[in-house]
């Protein structure tokens, strides 16, 4: 038996923290944010039934919730998210994991959970590689099932300055017509520009203009560390694909209200081999988990203690070699969920439909 351990936090703080302590439907976020900062980390829920569709290896986790917000982890000192962290993965060394995974905004404060891993006997990993393998599969997916094969599509890449971006970028222009590498800092987006150019394969572009970034985009992907939304309904043109890696959200919820004619797709959502239970709803069905979830399992199964994905930067390679572990071990890429919900044919003809996409 093999074993993890991953690392949660509140996203939508006053209903996830609500979800245990009731009273705080109730408070404003402020005073939410101030009282979980005081509680120590605890195990959440126990994961069970996960297993190898190929060597029959199995394993067993545990989530462990770290009490910090999302912007208490990007705007508190370095020093006192990394307590947190590493009282998470104490938890998880004496629960007898081998590897700690760091889920959503755990895994960018800071270097990336370089000095989490320091400090510990396990190995820790950001989730971040097999989150680019998936992203990249879905979103070409969710293209093809819009009507625009990837060759022909217009791509941005939004956040293609973060570690997560740059390889989605890098991957995607292998194949993409054309690419614009959109950041908040046009300037630090030059280098991956010049290196997709020598690939000779896109017309690439770069622009720290959202709205000018996404206006004829066929193709989004989406990964900042925003902590609120940053796309709305006003920058995308009919019958865009918007594939949304990031965790909070960067697609505003009005434009799902507001644009029937767009499809917005959340990236990672994967489905675990065997008959996983997390006993611990964060949204999605039954036996299925996000990317960075998946990558400490495989991890697990396959028995690679080690520290995968640390710090800023995410590989090819990296992305490349958690997609072969998913094959081996059969995980696999679970349809897609668009703001909770399950984004069927039915859904995929409606949006076809207001967008005036002749059917299939």
């Amino acid at each position: 038996m093999q074993r993890f351990a991953f690392v949660i936090h509140p996203i939508d703080v006053r209903c996830d923290v609500a979800k245990k302590y009731p009273i705080a439907r109730y408070l404003p976020e402020t005073v939410i944010a101030a009282g979980i900062r005081r509680l120590s980390p605890s195990v959440v829920s126990h994961i069970t039934g996960i297993r190898s569709e190929s060597t029959g290896e199995e394993a067993e986790g545990w989530f462990i919730g770290c009490p910090l917000t999302p912007r208490q982890l990007l705007a508190l000192p370095h020093e006192v998210v990394y307590k947190k962290l590493i009282q998470c993965g104490k938890i998880a060394e004496d629960l007898g994991a081998g590897i700690m995974g760091l889920g959503a905004l755990t895994s960018v404060a800071g270097d990336g959970g370089i000095t989490v891993a320091e400090n510990l006997n396990i190995a820790v990993t950001t989730g971040n590689s097999y989150t680019v393998a998936t992203a990249v599969e879905g979103a070409k997916r969710g293209a093809e099932m819009m009507g625009t094969p990837i060759a022909e599509a217009t791509v941005a890449v939004v956040g293609a300055a973060g570690s997560i971006g740059r390889t989605c970028a890098i991957l995607l222009a292998r194949e993409a017509r054309n690419i614009v590498l959109v950041g908040r800092n046009a300037a630090k987006l030059e280098p991956l520009a010049d290196e997709l150019r020598a690939m000779q394969q896109a017309e690439v572009r770069v622009t720290d203009n959202i709205a000018e970034g996404l206006r004829d985009a066929d193709l989004i992907v989406t990964v900042t560390s925003a902590v609120d939304a940053i796309i709305e309904p006003e920058h995308l043109r009919r019958g865009a694909v918007v594939c949304d890696v990031a965790r909070p959200r960067d697609v505003s919820v009005r434009v799902a209200k507001e644009r029937k004619d767009v499809l917005v797709i959340e990236g990672g959502v994967v489905g675990v081999p065997g008959d996983a239970d997390f006993h611990f709803n964060f949204g999605f069905p039954p036996k299925t988990a996000y990317a960075c979830m998946s990558e400490t399992i495989l991890l697990a199964l396959d028995g690679r203690y080690e520290s995968f994905t640390l710090g800023k930067e995410v590989s090819v390679a990296q992305a490349e070699e958690t997609q072969r572990l998913a094959d081996k071990h059969g995980f696999r890429l679970a349809g897609f969920r668009s703001f909770e919900a399950a984004v069927t044919d039915e859904t995929i003809a409606a949006v076809r439909k207001a967008a005036a996409i002749p059917p299939k």
